[in-house]
C-alpha cells in the first residue's frame, strides 16, 4: 500500500519499505536517535538518501560521541500537508565516514549543511529495519 492508496475508509496505511525510501528521499530533514551510558538523545539533521543509506554531516559534540559509542540508531523523518502526512523510522547503524573518497561522494549528492557553522564529520546510516505510515486526515472529526 502507498501513500496514494489513502482511502476514506482506511485513514492509516502501511507503507512497503520502497515507498518508504522513496518518500525519505525526498525530504530533507529527519531526527536522528543516539544513545550511550542509559542517556538517550534526539537531533534534527539535514540529510540525504543515496542506495537505501542515509547520510548526514555533523560536528564534534554529543550527537557523535554518542553514536560513536553505541552505533545503534533511530531515524525518522515526516511530512504533513493538508489532507495527509507520512512518517518514516529507520532503525540501524551509523558509522563516521573517514574516506576522503566516500566524502567527496556524498558532497556530489548535494549533502550541504544549513547552518553556516564548520560540520567536517559525514556519518552513514545503514538501516536493518525501515517503517512507514501514511495518514488521511480528518477535518471533520472534533
Amino acid at each position: 500500500m502507498t501513500a496514494n492508496d489513502l482511502s476514506s475508509n482506511s485513514p492509516v496505511a502501511v507503507l512497503a519499505a520502497e515507498e518508504s525510501w522513496k518518500l525519505l528521499s525526498q525530504a530533507t530533514l529527519g531526527r536522528i536517535v543516539v544513545g550511550a551510558s542509559g542517556h538517550v538523545d534526539i537531533f534534527p539533521v539535514n540529510y540525504v538518501v543515496d542506495d537505501n543509506h542515509i547520510y548526514f554531516r555533523t560536528a564534534e559534540g554529543a550527537k557523535l560521541i554518542e553514536l560513536t559509542i553505541n552505533d545503534r540508531v533511530l531515524f525518522e523523518a515526516d511530512h504533513v500537508g493538508p489532507e495527509q502526512g507520512w512518517s518514516v523510522v529507520v532503525r540501524g547503524t551509523a558509522r563516521v565516514i573517514t574516506s576522503f573518497t566516500e566524502t567527496a561522494k556524498i558532497d556530489e549528492l548535494g549533502l550541504r549543511s544549513w547552518i553556516p557553522t564548520p560540520k567536517y564529520n559525514v556519518v552513514e546510516i545503514t538501516a536493518s529495519e525501515i517503517t512507514g505510515r501514511a495518514v488521511k486526515f480528518d477535518h471533520n472529526q472534533s
